[in-house]
């Protein structure tokens, strides 16, 4: 970024995003696992880019004051995709035959790069609407400023402020930021990645299809918290906002952890209400005032995503739970005959039990193993 500046890096991310989209489309043809891995690692690249670029923008593109609540905004149709996304997908593109078809993957990826293409030429000029004399002209165009590290600085030093004197390391906000929003991504990915089996285990019936369902509420919430956010941040200090939703989103984990059946579950909605503007806010409280350090701040921040590693220490502990993962050599094949022959011989004892306790004993035990 402080290279080719935020306006570059927000088209080298987009086109970064395409191309990858892209290259689904023969990986889907010949059924390429590498292909699909490579595509997706190019896909990942793009919207790295464009997350340090975009997000970075938006902070500094108008006034201090409403930074939180223009990328609290701006996140908020992230959060319209992240359950509309689903639901289409599974409704119309992979349902019946399409279940085990890469021929919808192929059509979908190739409109997800048309749509990378179509952004990419709508950023080179924002279309504006205004007036001359006595008419209106239409499709008039307007392009974006690029702004500059040194006008930030300049920005600054015009209001007295000169918090980016002496080296990046001594910015202890932004370093504290990356601190707080790797804990904050960490959690937001792992409550999600396991509500669905939260939603099963709570033993008030609820199936698996009504678990996806009750996830996609919730994600619904989370974006409905978005856009509450935008307005309150009109009028409300984003430190002190983000105070409160952090002390909220403590508050209704603990209340998760302790409260069965649809307890939880309702603990589990406020909490992702309340998970909703942690991610904007820690960003523009973090990169607030970096002026020369701006774009290095910013990138620092968005590395937070590397506690996507706590999701994989989740997955490893779940596969663990259910005897997918161990750390010790095995005979699987001799084990899971032993589990059988165990089978075997509880259903014998159920048979051949002599009174009603006992056969009663026999199938509760029998249901356990």
């Amino acid at each position: 970024m402080k290279r080719v500046g935020y306006k570059k890096g927000i088209h080298i991310g987009l086109t970064l995003y395409s191309v990858g989209a892209i290259f689904f489309w023969p990986s889907a043809k010949f059924e390429k696992y590498g292909g699909f891995v490579g595509s997706t690692f190019v896909i990942g690249c793009g919207l790295s880019t464009l997350e340090v670029a975009a997000n970075s923008y938006i902070s500094v593109l108008g006034s201090p004051q409403y930074a939180a609540a223009r990328l609290n905004f701006s996140q908020g149709f992230q959060g319209v995709a992240s359950f509309a996304g689903p639901l289409i997908a599974a409704r119309w593109f992979f349902t019946g035959a399409n279940a085990t078809s890469l021929g919808t993957v192929q059509w979908v990826y190739l409109a997800v790069a048309g749509l990378g293409i179509v952004l990419n030429i709508l950023f080179l000029y924002v279309a504006s609407i205004f007036h001359r004399s006595h008419f209106v002209t239409f499709f008039s165009f307007a392009t974006l400023p690029e702004i500059t590290e040194d006008a930030l600085v300049e920005e600054m030093q015009d209001a007295g402020i000169q918090d980016d004197q002496g080296p990046f390391w001594k910015q202890y906000h932004c370093i504290f930021g990356f601190v707080a929003q790797t804990a904050y991504v960490g959690a937001q990915v792992g409550v999600a990645a396991f509500a669905v089996n939260f939603f099963i285990d709570q033993g008030v019936g609820i199936s698996p299809p009504k678990a996806s369902d009750l996830f996609s509420f919730c994600q619904i919430t989370f974006t409905v918290g978005r856009f509450v956010g935008v307005v309150i941040l009109n009028f409300v200090d984003p430190a002190l906002l983000l105070a409160i939703y952090a002390f909220f989103c403590s508050l209704f984990s603990l209340l998760i952890s302790q409260l069965p059946g649809y307890g939880g579950v309702g603990c589990l909605f406020a909490l992702f209400f309340f998970e909703s503007i942690c991610y904007p806010c820690i960003f523009t409280l973090g990169t607030k005032n970096l002026g020369r350090y701006t774009k290095k701040g910013s990138g620092l921040i968005v590395m937070g995503y590397i506690a996507m590693m706590l999701y994989a220490i989740g997955l490893v502990i779940d596969q663990a739970r259910k005897n997918g993962f161990t750390i010790r050599n095995r005979d699987e094949l001799s084990k899971k005959k032993a589990a059988l022959e165990n089978n075997a011989l509880t259903a014998n004892e159920i048979a051949t039990s002599d009174t009603p306790q006992e056969k009663s004993g026999s199938r509760e035990f029998l249901g356990e193993v």
